[in-house]
């Protein structure tokens, strides 16, 4: 997925696409979830801040691509959900937020719809 665009993705196999995709997002919600421990290092939580922002950086540069086939409605309302995500996860890593819950569960949702 990394590095294609999604057309090109979804002419390889758009079974493979949505399997890459929720892996991703696996990545990401399994990341958020041990850096809200406790006990969890600053490591982690700068691990998950940075990968969640690299995640949708990548889909919100995709989305933004006028070739991506999804309807426009969608791509905009995912764009605005990305943005979100990346400014919740400088919020983290500035102090000024606590806790990945919003973010865990928004992505969880992208990921279910993914099926």
């Amino acid at each position: 997925m990394y590095g294609a665009s999604y057309d090109e993705v979804m002419e390889d196999s758009p079974v493979l696409a949505r399997e890459r995709e929720r892996a991703a997002f696996d990545r990401a919600i399994d990341l958020m979830q041990r850096a809200q421990a406790a006990d969890a290092p600053e490591s982690l939580r700068h691990e998950a801040t940075s990968f969640i922002q690299r995640l949708w950086s990548f889909l919100i540069d995709d989305l933004s691509n006028p070739e991506n086939s999804l309807p426009a409605q969608l791509r905009a309302d995912l764009i605005s959900i990305g943005l979100w995500n990346m400014s919740r996860a400088e919020q983290i890593v500035h102090g000024d937020a606590v806790g990945f819950e919003p973010m865990i569960y928004v992505n969880t949702l992208i990921r279910d719809g993914l099926q």
